[in-house]
């Protein structure tokens, strides 16, 4: 499974260096790293909605503050499928 996380400048100022840091803490403590793999991308165009994430083919808004839920819902619930 690929993450692909924006670190344009938007995105950078809204908090993806953070979302980058939460979620390799939170792949490492459930021992994934053999399963998922973060990247970063420059702009992915969806400036205004927050920091851009890319799982798979679909595009999430992430902010600092919903990572943890967004991985927890679509990171783990993908992988338990």
């Amino acid at each position: 499974m690929v993450i692909t996380i924006c670190i344009g400048s938007s995105c950078h100022l809204k908090g993806s260096r953070e979302i980058v840091q939460t979620l390799e803490r939170l792949i490492t403590l459930h021992k994934l790293d053999d399963k998922v793999e973060l990247n970063g991308s420059f702009c992915i165009g969806q400036c205004v909605k927050g920091v851009c994430v890319k799982l798979g083919e679909t595009l999430f808004s992430l902010s600092p503050d919903n990572t943890e839920a967004f991985f927890n819902e679509e990171v783990l619930g993908r992988l338990t499928e």
